[in-house]
């Protein structure tokens, strides 16, 4: 917002907090050639004279622009000019940030490093008065002297406030409304959406939900619905992954087995549908740490090369996807990139049939956060000690403790995560994606693999998921963290690409629509927020400290400065955070611990802005910052049952894995990647909320935003009851178990239903933390922090740890691990 902030992250008299949209143009440089060779080289016409006699080489050009300690946008790179180097090219900016100032610095690139040519700045309070502002700035403090002119750089600057913006708490209108824009697959009409949550549900799941008209909620079962799509499969089945795992088995109820899938694998179905002359192709990421020296498990435990080695000699086309960097990179840059970064996506597309059509087949993509592998399968009860020697026999994980094995016994780590299935227009760009990907990365002799594909052969379905009611049909838009070192298809042009929707930098052109689409969902929120995933952290230039660790994607910060808004115009707005009690892995190892901490720097940055709100609109003493913002974790706990099994080892006395057997409790891991806005627009995907899945050029994610045009919240007060609204009293239910009344849920802004899942979670929390053990009725917990009347965070265990661990609630700040990794 344009007016001055005092939080501890900016305490300069200067500073400006700018929320809103930055558009920026850098056009060109004036009398550069001073600010890189000095006296030796003037404004002469023998300048390649000169350039032959000394074998000056030059490096190509690019300007960085910073608001404050943000690094927002950076040119591409031209080549070499002695005059007027000249760049035309203009960015689109979300910005949360506090600046005393909007930095331009010129620099060429070198085959190692950089060297700076010059800064200038200009001042944010003069941006953020919202007029256009064209300049030439004054070039200073590059690495030459500048004697006989100054360099300049021309530059446009124009800023909208947030609050300016049609879009600012306007929630989903139309016809008005069109997804975010400009973008590379904007949004699509007449589609279907399934929401789906974990693997799978027990038959008895009932949630017990009614939707607009008095419909029952029905949840689907997705592995189920997998399964059944594969092999009914008729031309095409295509599939990437973080990790696909060819021997898991998508089917195991017995209650509600499909026939023919008892005991089938993945690997074996894939087969046989190649055999049956499908085209199966199956591109996962390559770990490039799967060597043979490590017996090619890799540390990330992918499956990489066991895939690849089940589907050598047969039919099935598969081969592993590494995370290239771009060729122009530098070898730094390369190595950091491939080692560093991944696949993150996880898409099935493939054709099914149309209902009602005796030989149609339609298209249906799958996206979401369920991996293909193993450790995967749960269902609500998310059980620790039941069904180990039957259910999960060939598929017990556990990567929270040292040495855990079914041998060893459980707890097993629980699961928790969302995913969904598109049919309609939406669904032919995940395979759009596919095929970009595809025909960039694969090998030479696969690139002829893929079909010739179009709706003239396989058109789409129109109305609903029953057929019968266009009133369920869905809008759906696919958004990307994707750069052209992934796919074909990006503009090379800077002007098209951003009429696309892409951002250009250097040489490297990005698609970041799911940041887009997450800032521009929370900015048109109305009333409330629910969101799940496996991480959270970001907003660093807002931190208390560590604000160059890179963290710099907005959503958090966006959440909170809704929030604040709302409170200083004194109406209702509740937020629910729902994270893993800590990221997977040792929770005292450095990794975990360095994570652990950005996640509470962020926490404290949005309790902060919070409680200055709640200070502007003098509600200090009659508002808490949890009236309004609230983070949660799932765990769960089980009293023995005769029968269970009964592992022929015991852990090591003392150890983490030790003392959680002995308690019979384990955090439920939360791996979903979900928003839900207003219980009319809803957020699925395989991004986290970190820099790594929504900066674009870190790891490669696939989401989808969509809603109901027929189910959208009315401008006098109306409530969406539509699937969204299902899908989050289904969730709500699976959490809670019917702890909190289902009139308090249905008004999630409202304090009384803040208040009623908070005292839900605290009783469930003394449940899961006392000595005596029995069943926790109920999973949701709160996130082990306290947070005082004035905003103050501190840890809610007394000895600062996790349960059962020596691992601090607080983090560490590690001294070997790059920010970059573990942001």
């Amino acid at each position: 917002m344009g007016s001055k902030d005092g939080h501890a992250a900016a305490t300069d008299a200067d500073v400006v907090y700018l929320h809103g949209v930055l558009e920026a143009t850098v056009f060109e440089a004036d009398h550069l050639h001073n600010a890189i060779h000095g006296r030796i080289i003037k404004a002469t016409e023998k300048l390649e004279q000169s350039l032959g006699v000394h074998s000056v080489q030059h490096g190509s050009l690019y300007v960085d622009i910073d608001v404050g300690a943000a690094r927002v946008a950076r040119t591409r790179e031209v080549e070499f000019h002695p005059i007027s180097p000249t760049w035309n090219q203009s960015f689109r900016l979300h910005c949360a940030y506090p600046a005393a100032a909007i930095t331009f610095t010129v620099k060429s690139q070198h085959l190692v490093g950089a060297s700076v040519l010059g800064r200038a700045s200009v001042p944010t309070a003069s941006v953020a008065a919202g007029r256009p502002l064209e300049l030439w700035l004054d070039l200073r403090g590059g690495e030459h002297r500048h004697e006989t002119h100054t360099p300049r750089l021309h530059v446009r600057l124009r800023f909208m406030d947030v609050e300016r913006d049609p879009c600012w708490d306007a929630g989903v209108r139309l016809p008005g409304f069109a997804g975010i824009t400009p973008a590379f697959f904007p949004e699509r009409t007449n589609c279907n959406v399934t929401l789906y949550q974990n693997s799978h549900l027990s038959d008895g799941f009932d949630p017990s939900v009614r939707l607009a008209g008095g419909r029952p909620y029905r949840p689907a079962r997705l592995w189920e619905d997998l399964y059944v799509a594969i092999r009914d499969a008729r031309h095409f089945v295509y599939i990437a992954g973080w990790s696909v795992n060819t021997a898991i088995t998508l089917v195991r109820d017995a209650t509600r087995m499909v026939p023919g899938a008892e005991g089938v694998t993945l690997g074996e179905l894939l087969k046989r549908k190649a055999d049956e002359g499908v085209a199966v192709l199956v591109m996962p990421w390559q770990d490039k740490t799967s060597v043979a020296f490590l017996g090619n498990a890799g540390v990330m435990k992918t499956h990489d090369e066991e895939t690849r080695a089940f589907f050598h000699g047969t039919n099935v086309r598969c081969f592993l996807c590494p995370r290239d960097a771009k060729a122009a990179l530098t070898l730094v840059q390369s190595i950091e990139i491939s080692t560093e970064f991944t696949h993150h996506q996880k898409t099935v597309t493939l054709d099914v049939a149309t209902q009602g059509s005796a030989d149609g087949r339609h298209v249906v993509s799958f996206i979401g956060g369920i991996d293909l592998c193993d450790g995967r399968y749960d269902d609500e009860k998310h059980t620790l000690f039941q069904q180990l020697d039957t259910t999960y026999s060939h598929d017990f994980m556990q990567n929270n403790f040292k040495h855990a094995s079914l041998r060893h016994g459980g707890p097993r780590e629980p699961w928790h995560d969302v995913h969904c299935r598109i049919e309609g227009p939406a669904a032919w760009d995940v395979l759009a994606n596919f095929e970009h990907r595809w025909k960039k990365q694969a090998p030479t002799r696969l690139r002829g693999c893929l079909l010739d594909l179009s709706t003239a052969t396989f058109p789409d379905p129109c109305g609903s998921n029953d057929g019968d009611d266009t009133d369920d049909s869905w809008n759906v838009q696919v958004f990307r963290s994707v750069d052209d070192a992934s796919v074909v298809g990006f503009p090379t042009d800077p002007a098209e690409a951003a009429a696309v929707g892409l951002t250009s930098g250097k040489d490297l052109t990005i698609d970041r629509s799911i940041q887009i689409g997450y800032v521009e969902a929370i900015r048109r929120a109305r009333r409330f927020i629910y969101i799940e995933n496996q991480y959270f952290l970001g907003g660093c230039a807002s931190w208390a400290e560590d604000r160059d660790s890179g963290c710099l994607n907005l959503v958090p910060v966006e959440i909170a400065l809704k929030v604040a808004a709302k409170i200083r115009r004194r109406e209702r707005f509740a937020v629910y955070v729902v994270t893993p009690m800590w990221p997977e892995g040792e929770p005292a190892s450095d990794s975990i611990q360095a994570i652990v901490r950005w996640n509470r720097l962020t926490v404290e940055m949005m309790y902060r802005v919070v409680m200055e709100a709640i200070d502007d609109a003098g509600l200090r003493g009659q508002a808490h910052p949890c009236d309004y913002l609230n983070f949660f974790c799932l765990g769960n706990r089980e009293a023995p049952c005769p029968g269970e099994y009964v592992p022929p080892v015991k852990p090591e006395e003392g150890t983490d894995y030790w003392r959680a057997q002995v308690s019979r409790r384990c955090p439920i891991y939360v791996h979903a990647k979900l928003m839900i806005v207003d219980d009319e627009y809803v957020i699925v995907g395989s991004a986290n909320l970190n820099e790594r899945s929504l900066a674009g050029n870190r790891d490669s994610e696939i989401a989808q935003g969509s809603y109901q045009p027929a189910h959208l919240n009315g401008p006098c007060g109306g409530r969406a009851r539509g699937l969204v609204h299902g899908f989050r009293m289904s969730l709500w239910h699976e959490h809670l178990m019917g702890n909190v009344g289902e009139g308090a849920s249905l008004e999630p802004e409202s304090v009384e239903c803040v208040h009623a899942v908070r005292c839900a979670a605290e009783a469930l929390w003394q449940a899961y933390t006392r000595d005596r053990v029995e069943d926790l009725r109920g999973h949701l917990l709160p996130f082990p922090i306290s947070v005082s009347e004035f905003g103050e965070v501190t840890d809610l265990p007394a000895d600062g740890c996790f349960p059962d661990t020596r691992a601090p609630v607080k983090g560490k700040k590690s001294a070997t691990l790059p920010a970059i990794l573990t942001t």
